[in-house]
């Protein structure tokens, strides 16, 4: 990708975040790319190495989406960081890093609070089952009610906790603690079997980071 193609989706990326969001790329070695902030800049520069004390190396090292304050590191700014990584074939091939002064404030830690028809209902992060994406928002489903986010699916995956939620589509994300069964689907990706009986596919894209996430 040429500097100027990246500099354009970097910019549309930055959208999703708060004003005062930096944003680094970086491939499996090396920061390749880096929009700095006036509220956070960690001085990086493309070719600077991805050090171990930073959350873009532990989002390369597990291979799943990482979230974390970082205070004491060799930039010498604390900083909270959200890597994600990036994936061809299955394999971790770079990741994008929002770093933002502190947590964002605009999601709570807990829950998600949702809409139904005629209210607006908090729950708990261990009561949802799966999240669907529709049109610009996202279809939230629970143990006990149904509704939708006024957030993407992208947009909420940054959040979720990684020790219970997984993507498994561009649509879907699941909670692990509700996958009834794994069954084998064709061109080695699987079709889960939700504990509501709600069937929901696994492409190819997430195949492998599935398998490592769930250890089989």
């Amino acid at each position: 990708m040429d500097p100027f193609t990246m500099s354009s989706v970097m910019n549309v990326i930055s959208e999703f975040f708060p004003k005062d969001t930096s944003i680094a790329v970086a491939n499996d070695q090396n920061f390749i790319y880096y929009q700095p902030s006036k509220k956070v800049d960690l001085k990086i520069r493309p070719g600077d190495r991805v050090s171990e004390d930073t959350v873009t190396y532990k989002a390369l090292t597990v291979h799943k989406k990482t979230s974390e304050f970082i205070e004491r590191n060799g930039f010498g700014v604390p900083y909270y960081g959200m890597s994600v990584p990036i994936l061809d074939n299955g394999s971790t091939r770079g990741v994008v890093t929002a770093i933002l002064p502190s947590k964002p404030s605009f999601m709570p830690s807990s829950f998600l609070t949702i809409k139904t028809i005629d209210r607006w209902i908090p729950v708990p992060y261990g009561e949802v089952m799966y999240l669907e994406a529709q049109n610009r928002k996202t279809s939230v489903v629970s143990k006990r009610i149904s509704g939708s986010h006024k957030l993407n699916l992208s947009e909420i995956e940054w959040f979720l906790p990684n020790e219970l939620f997984i993507r498994v589509h561009r649509s879907y994300i699941v909670n692990i603690h509700f996958i009834e069964e794994i069954l084998p689907d064709f061109h080695s990706t699987f079709l889960l079997v939700m504990k509501d009986a709600t069937r929901i596919q696994v492409s190819q894209t997430y195949a492998s980071q599935f398998r490592r996430a769930l250890g089989f």
